[in-house]
């Protein structure tokens, strides 16, 4: 089943972003390789591509797994979490409609 998983960021946190964004990206890459990933992406704290300064508000992610708790436990222990860039995730089961 699919899960969306929106993590949110803590206040000024380019910086704890930068030094966990490798290590994000391979978790979520090895969910596209595995052929799990609907889509992926930043949250910029402003309406503007490259927010800049103004950072990112969160994350959005929509990915299968085997269950609710599996969403949670992959979301739980992302390295944005680790680091500090993320304060909490929420995570819930998502019916894609379209397209």
């Amino acid at each position: 089943m699919l899960y969306m998983i929106v993590g949110r960021d803590a206040e000024d946190s380019l910086a704890r972003r930068g030094a966990a964004r490798e290590a994000h990206l391979a978790r979520i890459n090895a969910l596209l390789d595995e052929g799990r990933l609907v889509l992926a992406g930043p949250l910029p704290r402003i309406d503007a591509e490259d927010p800049g300064p103004a950072g990112f508000a969160g994350s959005l992610i929509v990915a299968e797994f085997d269950s609710l708790e599996s969403a949670r436990e992959w979301a739980s222990s992302d390295p944005y979490i680790n680091a500090g860039a993320w304060t909490e995730t929420e995570v819930h089961p998502f019916k894609q409609v379209l397209p």
